[in-house]
């Protein structure tokens, strides 16, 4: 394949001569900036990552003096294909991201186009005030972004859309020329102005007839905006011109001003067209947002607290000076929503049970990606519009047509402005489907206007629909569009094929370089039918991994540990998904071209803690640390390892074979000589900034040994399975911390349980051959435990260490998908708690009443739950809440050299702060040994298994448990 490259030498030296902020033609760059978040790809010639206003107009010089086109950028979460380009990128999210004012008394923001939607309403709202549009993926959306593609979100009924909001711009042309935007000819250099004058005064009769008037009406360029009733408001008219006129420097935004009150009423309905038939006849209340989505997105109605009885909900919510105001104005709604066909309704006034119903709204554009039988749907047709009264009809329409060409979806979005968004099940690998995909798009395009609507209501035309504006504009104002751009741009430097003269919808379709056939792997990928390429595919851009920054407590989830300290792309779960799928496109055009031996996937795999995070936070369920896994396993193939790989992928066998000599005083006693430990853990690649763990005098097992010998000698038990309680020897707590086995044997003998481990002598999870990559001696560990196990297979399994426990669940029946016992053994792992909570429910648990600090352990928020934690510890009365984030060790992670720093900061994101600003007395919780160990090191403090706390209590006078 010919490389781009060639006919531009010499771009990236005049470019790193002229611009001041980062330029990177490398590999990695190029492959994370090839997709967004639609179904398409472009492969540009390199990132440039301006620092202010002039360095954009030195790149824009030097890419006009070689001929190269230019794509403006910001969070990359685009559904339609317009943040993709062939040319040089434009990254703002680096060093163009500053609010440079806020102004609360005119109520107005300035700002530079990488600043997240997020942080400046934080900023904002110090002073009462937010900026109104708020799409869903407002913690990683730029306002570059935003402003290029007009977005709205979920407030547009009150607050309009960006275009509604936008006070002034600062440009940049692709010919250099600066331009101040508002409204009036004032600012525009003078050949544009003459220009726009001059199309504006031949066309009044197109320019006042040829555009439909609905709130969401985001397709195409908005020339009726430079009409004089109007106010000739040409800010207006290049909000939403997707980067094809000119690059934006600096915006004046409009603030307006927050509730004092919130309140969110769910309404229940039959079905999705009886809830759009009913959104419009609630704009006469007044609400913030009038939401929609159906059942399809929702699974079991059950899982989702404060969800009426329903096919389908409208979230309303309302806003008030006070709670008891807002409240009411909720409860008024309801009742007339009642009287219109509501079939149930509820109010809720709670904020955090207000976030978690509107976490289920905003993941719908990930969820959305997989149907309920897994199957794969695609953007595409995400945010047409309808007038709002119109709606339900359009629904009907939709449904029939989605049936008529075999396709499923599940529409859901913005009811209240009559946007819907949907991803269908186009096969999009395939010819035919293709052209399923193409032909359905000609009708689609034509049933939206024949209700008088809007190809974009929300995400911008790009390349999914701009071949399409004719069917919605007709020819003659499609031909004003193509004046209009080439009076701003008349060298089509700034996003070629995006709107004006746009690419075909079914060309640069990112699927088409991936392999055809799935390519071998060692993991069985079940939710994916084994193939490697579709768990990839996962990844579909909304960049939710994006959404935490360091410092922030905003989310309580854990993904990307990594990428919330160092804020690079690549350390993003969508990032090393970038790099996965540009590796598996190899020859057929990818930018990857080494295969498993690729050395920037390695390095930005690295980083990857494996916390398995992403499996549950990320709403399309990627898994990372999977991945890592199988990449680590054919990059390293047949080649020596890292050091650590063998020092700490193998130390179960390391820590087996001291237990069994009884070599831990004097292993321990080596770790504390200087010179010894620094040279252990150099030659064991470990950090030299780390303390070695001490290993325990005396295992686990042997004390469990000497107890049962103590309290039965050799008489033999006969006990039920309801009596006996198989407890899991993990590495972990049988030689680093035995207390833990010990307490939680107390806990569970003052149960009514007697605690026998599970089969023969030697088992083991895997866990850190996993970790390390090493899957073909992970393989055959897994089996021989499965072969030692014996008769407590299918007995409820309980599991202290919750790495071990998620590596039995998840890994252990995805590395032996054709093993029945695998999945036996996984589906009988219960945590401490779970374990409590089903086998003894009548067990009384000694009263604590303390506050608590801590940490659920990621592996545990990822694969297992800590929903039975969270009542045991209610319970006990431990109040308070764990920190969410990762505490950066991470099994051998942190303890590797050059993770060090990373470890720390990912540490101090959350668990750190969380411990140190705890109240007197609290209780510093941490069930996995990695938490535990970097609260010792890293902080001084001694964090403590839940069986260790109630342990304690069950022995302190008058603290005795019972059964009830």
């Amino acid at each position: 394949m010919a490389d781009p490259m060639d006919d531009h030498e010499g771009l990236p030296a005049a470019l790193r001569a002229t611009v001041r902020g980062d330029v990177d033609f490398g590999i990695t760059a190029r492959a994370l900036t090839t997709m967004d978040a639609s179904n398409y790809r472009r492969v540009p010639l390199g990132v440039v990552a301006p620092k202010d206003a002039d360095d954009v107009a030195a790149a824009l010089a030097v890419c006009r003096e070689h001929g190269v086109p230019v794509v403006a950028r910001g969070g990359g979460t685009s559904i339609a294909g317009q943040a993709t380009g062939v040319g040089v990128v434009l990254d703002f999210t680096r060093h163009m991201n500053a609010i440079v004012r806020i102004d609360p008394d005119a109520r107005t923001a300035v700002v530079q186009p990488g600043v997240v939607l997020d942080e400046l309403r934080t900023a904002a709202g110090a002073h009462g005030l937010t900026f109104g549009p708020d799409p869903s993926t407002h913690a990683r959306c730029t306002l570059g972004g935003m402003i290029g593609n007009n977005a709205c979100g979920a407030h547009s009924v009150a607050w309009g859309t960006t275009a509604d909001n936008v006070r002034a711009l600062d440009v940049l042309t692709y010919a250099g020329d600066r331009a101040r935007l508002g409204q009036g000819w004032d600012g525009l250099p003078p050949r544009l102005a003459d220009g726009l004058r001059a199309l504006v005064d031949g066309e009044l009769a197109r320019l006042r007839t040829g555009f439909p008037e609905l709130p969401r009406r985001i397709s195409g360029y908005a020339l009726d905006a430079l009409l004089s009733e109007r106010g000739t408001d040409v800010a207006r008219a290049f909000t939403g011109s997707e980067g094809t006129l000119g690059v934006l420097t600096e915006a004046t935004l409009r603030l307006v001003e927050t509730p004092g009150a919130r309140a969110l009423a769910v309404l229940g309905y039959a079905d999705e067209s009886a809830a759009a038939d009913a959104a419009h006849l609630l704009l006469p209340y007044g609400p913030l947002t009038v939401e929609g989505m159906a059942a399809d997105l929702v699974g079991d109605v059950g899982d989702v607290p404060g969800l009426p009885k329903g096919g389908a909900w409208l979230f309303v919510e309302v806003g008030g000076a006070t709670p008891d105001e807002a409240a009411a104005r909720a409860a008024a709604l309801c009742r007339a929503a009642v009287a219109d066909g509501a079939a149930g309704h509820t109010v809720v006034t709670d904020p955090r049970g207000q976030r978690a119903l509107w976490r289920v709204r905003e993941d719908a554009a990930g969820i959305a990606t997989r149907m309920a039988d897994g199957s794969e749907a695609w953007p595409g047709w995400e945010d047409c519009a309808v007038p709002p009264a119109r709606l339900g009809a359009y629904l009907r329409d939709f449904r029939a047509l989605l049936a008529q060409h075999g396709l499923r979806g599940a529409p859901y979005g913005h009811f209240g402005d009559g946007c819907v968004h949907v991803r269908i099940d186009f096969d999009l690998l395939g010819e035919a489907g293709v052209r399923r995909f193409r032909e359905f798009s000609g009708d689609l395009a034509d049933l939206v206007v024949a209700h008088g609507g809007s190809l974009s209501g929300e995400h911008g035309d790009g390349q999914a629909r701009a071949e399409l504006l004719p069917r919605m504009y007709g020819p003659e104002v499609v031909a004003l569009f193509e004046r209009f751009k080439d009076l701003w741009d008349p060298a089509a430097g700034l996003n070629p094929g995006i709107l004006a003269r746009p690419h075909r919808l079914d060309e640069n379709l990112r699927f088409a370089v991936l392999p055809r056939r799935p390519v071998p792997v060692e993991f069985g990928y079940p939710h994916d039918g084994g193939d490697f390429t579709a768990a990839v595919r996962r990844c579909v851009g909304v960049a939710k991994c994006r959404g935490a920054s360091a410092g922030s407590s905003a989310s309580a989830g854990v993904m990307c540990p990594s990428y919330r300290v160092t804020r690079e792309e690549r350390h993003s779960t969508r990032g090393r998904a970038r790099l996965l799928h540009e590796m598996l496109a190899g020859e057929r055009g990818g930018v990857v071209t080494d295969g498993w031996r690729s050395e920037d996937v390695r390095e930005a795999l690295d980083l990857c803690l494996s916390c398995k995070g992403c499996r549950s936070d990320c709403p399309v369920g990627v898994d990372m640390a999977t991945y890592k896994a199988e990449f680590l396993h054919h990059h390293y193939a047949g080649r020596l390892r890292p050091a650590g790989h063998y020092a700490m992928g193998w130390l179960p066998v390391w820590l087996r074979v001291a237990g069994a000599a009884r070599l831990g005083p004097v292993v321990n006693a080596a770790s504390r000589v200087g010179p010894l430990a620094a040279l252990a853990k150099r030659v064991g690649g470990i950090a030299a900034e780390r303390e070695l763990p001490e290993l325990a005098p005396e295992t686990f097992a042997r004390w469990l040994a000497r107890r049962v010998q103590a309290r039965h000698g050799d008489r033999p038990q006969v006990r039920s399975s309801d009596q006996v309680t198989v407890l899991w020897p993990d590495t972990f707590t049988n030689h680093l911390t035995p207390s833990v086995g010990r307490a939680a044997v107390r806990v569970l003998e003052a149960a009514g349980k007697e605690v026998v481990l599970p089969g023969e002598k030697g088992l083991c999870c895997g866990l850190t051959w996993v970790s390390t990559g090493q899957l073909d001696h992970a393989r055959k560990v897994m089996r021989r435990t499965l072969d030692r196990v014996g008769p407590a297979l299918g007995l409820p399994l309980l599991v202290l260490e919750p790495s071990c426990a998620a590596t039995l669940r998840t890994d252990l029946p995805e590395l032996l998908p054709d093993d029945p016992r695998a999945v036996e053994l996984a589906a009988s792992v219960r945590t401490f708690a779970q374990y409590l909570e089903e086998r003894a429910p009548d067990w009384e648990p000694p009263r604590l009443d303390r506050p608590v600090v801590g940490q659920t352990h990621c592996h545990q928020h990822a694969v297992l739950g800590d929903a039975a934690e969270r009542r045991l510890r209610e319970r006990v009365g431990l109040t308070g809440e764990l920190s969410g984030g990762c505490c950066g060790l991470a099994g051998n992670f942190g303890f590797e050299r050059g993770h060090y720093d990373v470890s720390v900061a990912c540490a101090e994101e959350q668990l750190l702060p969380s411990v140190r600003e705890a109240p007197e007395g609290a209780e510093v919780l941490a069930d996995g040994f990695s938490c535990r160990t970097q609260l010792e090191q890293l902080a001084g403090r001694r964090g403590r298994h839940l069986a260790e706390v109630l342990a304690e209590a069950l022995g302190a006078p008058g603290g005795e448990g019972g059964r009830k």
